[in-house]
């Protein structure tokens, strides 16, 4: 009895220690590939399981909030990190600068458009022929909060907003245009790059809109984590990143808001 009662023990302190051998990610769902590979990168040198969560940031924030176990986020908006800031979720010691990314228009690569004059409205009523616009929701997503601001400096904002699609994340607007659901959609360009069913047509200038930053984020203090965290400001993180077209400001010490 003695022998069963001390397994029991040694199985549940086995079990215990495993538990605490988790890393959850909460990360943009621009940033699943990214991701996945550093994960793929980092995870074989570690006996430890990382187990990443995409969504979109607003989305991720929120459930962050309401007090899900993530250990790290990666936001693409600077506004969801600051939510945060001030609900004393998270302080500003523990967020960085991980990368930045640009906005572009796509289409289908079957279209005939390659180009587009985007402070025409002219311009975007020919090349929709009553389609739609795919974009973020422009009230909480971040790609579609930047591509609104940009629409707007541009003048085209109130001709195209009864044209819009809006999506929950990006991905899903990229979807649209894949599956010729929508003539055009507004992603970053790292998801244009992804997919081999559309093209890019026009580069918005980053003067159009704010900075598309993505602020990397600790939640949680474990040694664990801490190393995985050194590990995605290393060279061999920002080789990563740089691979799948994000521009990369690893190391930033700190975070300005």
């Amino acid at each position: 009895m003695r022998k069963i009662l001390l397994s029991i023990v040694a199985m549940l302190c086995c079990t215990a220690v495993y538990a605490q051998e988790k890393i959850t990610v909460y990360a943009a769902s621009s940033m699943t590939n990214a991701v996945d590979e550093l994960i793929a990168a980092y995870q074989p040198k570690q006996p430890l399981d990382i187990v990443p969560v995409y969504a979109g940031s607003s989305a991720l924030a929120r459930q962050i909030e309401q007090g899900a176990p993530a250990d790290i986020f990666i936001s693409a908006n600077d506004n969801w990190v600051t939510h945060l800031l001030n609900k004393n979720i998270v302080t500003s010691d523990k967020v960085t600068l991980l990368a930045g990314n640009q906005l572009v228009l796509i289409a289908h690569q079957s279209s005939k458009l390659n180009s587009l004059v985007v402070n025409d409205v002219a311009a975007w009523l020919d090349a929709l022929n009553g389609s739609r616009l795919a974009i973020g929701n422009t009230m909480a997503v971040p790609v579609g909060m930047y591509a609104k601001e940009a629409l707007e400096k541009l003048k085209v904002w109130s001709s195209l907003a009864p044209m819009l699609a809006q999506t929950n994340n990006v991905r899903l607007a990229l979807a649209l245009v894949e599956r010729q659901e929508a003539a055009l959609g507004i992603v970053y360009k790292t998801d244009a790059l992804m997919s081999n069913k559309v093209k890019v047509v026009h580069e918005f200038d980053s003067s159009l809109h704010s900075a598309i930053h993505y602020p990397l984020v600790q939640l949680t203090e474990r040694d664990t984590v801490n190393q995985f965290m050194l590990f995605l400001r290393s060279d061999q993180a920002k080789s990563i990143l740089q691979n799948y077209g994000f521009s990369v400001i690893t190391g930033t010490d700190s975070f300005a808001f």
